[in-house]
């Protein structure tokens, strides 16, 4: 069998559902996987962001855990949306400092849209806050983030699981996370379920052509959660925790011990 030397991992959007991601790391360090190069989408875009600055998986558990959405989220003046996500920015520069994505420990890059053309923009090099900002940038939640002479929303329009920005930033094998692709959907609660639901909605179809790339996907079944409740943390972090388990002992065989 062929020696697999560079594993990525590449992390999907999902809002809330986003905890997962924290409860797969564990998993694949558990499993004495390396990972040398990590993509993330929105929320993905996050827990991405935390883990290859050095924050440990235990450390990010302790922040998800202690957030309420208020505290990542902020009424807006602007004129795009509802809501601002500045204190996303300010909650990577809290816990990792102001630094620049080309500083990482693990080679990262985040995946975000530029509103105006609809096209994909990679960001690899760059203030850290601005970008997962940008990456998180819910259309018609949070207002856009200008970056150059871009307006920047959400990966997920184009990438919700970003294996193919993963792929070619030169790995063996890909790990993706796909947090929708088993999600029953409850009846929306309030106004930001609906527009979170109908932006999944959309991107579901593509994301499942886009996660054929992967080498292995992991799909957690989160149906019983929803995409606001900060309060569900804890246990989605353990579903995710599971469901990597599963997959990742299915599939041993294929990774390097």
């Amino acid at each position: 069998m062929e020696t697999i030397n560079k594993i990525g991992l590449a992390l999907g959007g999902g809002a809330v559902l986003g905890a997962a991601h924290v409860g797969v790391i564990k998993a694949i360090e558990e499993a004495n996987i390396e990972i040398v190069k990590i993509t993330g989408t929105s929320i993905g875009a996050v827990v991405a962001c935390l883990y290859s600055f050095g924050i440990n998986c235990k450390e990010i558990q302790k922040i998800g855990s202690q957030l309420q959405w208020l505290d990542i989220a902020g009424l807006s003046l602007s004129k795009y949306a509802l809501l601002s996500n500045k204190k996303f920015g300010e909650l990577i520069v809290k816990h990792i400092g102001d630094r620049n994505i080309e500083e990482s420990n693990i080679p990262l890059a985040f995946v975000a849209t530029d509103v105006t053309n609809g096209e994909k923009v990679v960001l690899k090099e760059g203030n850290i806050a601005k970008a997962v900002m940008a990456s998180t940038a819910i259309p018609g939640i949070f207002e856009p983030v200008e970056i150059g002479d871009k307006l920047l929303v959400d990966g997920g329009v184009v990438e919700n699981v970003p294996i193919n920005t993963l792929n070619q930033m030169g790995t063996d094998f890909s790990i993706g996370v796909d947090l929708n692709s088993n999600h029953k959907y409850q009846r929306p609660g309030n106004v930001l379920e609906v527009i979170l639901n109908s932006f999944h909605f959309l991107m579901k179809q593509s994301s499942m052509l886009q996660t054929k790339e992967a080498d292995l996907l992991i799909t957690p079944n989160l149906s019983a959660y929803n995409r606001s409740d900060m309060s569900q943390v804890k246990n989605v972090m353990e579903a995710g925790y599971k469901a990597a388990k599963e997959t990742l002992k299915n599939y041993n065989n294929n990774l390097p011990q």
